[in-house]
């Protein structure tokens, strides 16, 4: 034999039980003693799988409790937030419609103003040409007044020469005297003229300046 190979090693401090002298050994006894044990165990192992099955259940049960309140709590915030949208949508139409009703009533105002201020100004403006009507009416009047109490009959039949001459010169001296006084009764309808042109644009625009 190889000696070389290990021995095998026995546990000598291992003694078999011993049996009191006289007395029989009831191994049925033994033999339900330890079913009895083992059906204790058993017991146990079951009584502590439905108590960790129960409370498995019981946090399970909790956990769906707390996501359906989760649940529930998130539909009323979606409600909630839904409504205020709502709410916050139909402010805002009331607002644009309430704006666009503001504009309307404005522009409406602003165009009878303009009208009633181009009413007026047609008004001041026919006025006023009735007025300068009127005064070339008398002007004109005045005038054809003036010239019949200036327009001299000619009796000239019964002078001589030298009386011709000199009437002639008198004739003369009276033709240049109306020339000038033409010139500046011309002179001064042309500036009256001008002022009641001026007079007439500057109302214009002041009234145009208003409706705007």
């Amino acid at each position: 034999p190889d000696e070389s190979k290990p021995k095998p090693k026995f546990m000598t401090n291992i003694t078999a039980p011993k049996i009191p002298d006289g007395e029989k050994v009831d191994f049925d006894d033994i033999h339900r003693k330890r079913q009895e044990k083992d059906l204790s165990e058993l017991q146990s192992l079951i009584e502590a799988h439905f108590i960790q099955r129960k409370k498995e259940e019981e946090e399970l049960l909790a956990l769906v409790n707390r996501i359906e309140k989760r649940r529930a709590e998130r539909a009323e915030q979606q409600r909630i937030r839904t409504e205020k949208e709502k709410e916050r949508q139909t402010r805002l139409a009331e607002e644009k419609e309430r704006k666009e009703m503001e504009d309307q009533r404005k522009k409406l105002d602003e165009d009878a103003k303009k009208k009633k201020a181009l009413t007026n100004m047609s008004q001041h403006y026919g006025a006023g040409q009735k007025v300068i009507r009127g005064k070339k009416q008398t002007e004109r009047e005045k005038k054809k007044k003036i010239l019949a109490e200036r327009r001299k009959q000619l009796n000239v039949d019964h002078l001589n020469e030298d009386k011709l001459k000199e009437k002639a010169n008198e004739l003369w001296q009276w033709l240049m005297g109306l020339e000038a006084e033409k010139f500046d009764l011309s002179e001064k309808l042309k500036r009256q003229k001008y002022d009641v042109s001026d007079a007439t644009r500057a109302q214009t625009v002041g009234c145009v300046s208003a409706v705007l």
